[in-house]
Formats: C-alpha cells, sequence, structure tokens
C-alpha cells in the first residue's frame, strides 16, 4: 500500500514538472516570444493612444479657455492677471 501511494506522488510531481517545463519551453520558442512580443506592442501602442487622446482633450479644454479669454479681453499668456486696452 505504500508503495502505491508513493508512486502515485512521484506520477503527480512528475506530470506537474512536465507540464511546467513544457510550458516555459513553449513560452521561449519563437511563436511564443512572437506573441509575447506582440501582445507587449499591442499594450504599448495602446498607451501612446490613450495619450494622444488625453492630450487631444486637454488641447481642446486649453483652446476653450484662450477663446473665452480673448473674448473677455484678457491676455491668454499671461493668466488674465493684465486687461487689454
Amino acid at each position: 500500500m505504500r508503495r502505491l501511494f508513493w508512486l502515485g506522488i512521484g506520477v503527480a510531481v512528475g506530470v506537474l514538472v512536465v507540464r511546467k517545463v513544457t510550458k516555459t519551453a513553449e513560452a521561449y520558442s519563437p511563436r511564443g516570444l512572437a506573441d509575447s512580443a506582440r501582445g507587449s506592442a499591442v499594450d504599448l501602442l495602446d498607451s501612446v493612444r490613450a495619450f494622444v487622446e488625453d492630450a487631444r482633450v486637454a488641447m481642446a479644454e486649453h483652446e476653450v479657455e484662450l477663446t473665452r479669454a480673448l473674448a473677455e479681453g484678457q491676455s491668454g499668456a499671461d493668466g488674465g492677471a493684465h486687461r487689454a486696452h
């Protein structure tokens, strides 16, 4: 009975080790590296797109502020500290 128990433990550990080694080998294969690089590139592209969108929104808000300041006769460069004459 004891031998059967240890045989079962050995088989289970062997299966886990083989699965882990196979998964690691696939990750470092050319296809696995390409998939990883593709995922990283997609993440980078998404970050750049989000940054560009945030910059566009900020520029639009700033343009509205400048237009409002000019309509009120304030200089946009000095934050409205001086009135135009």
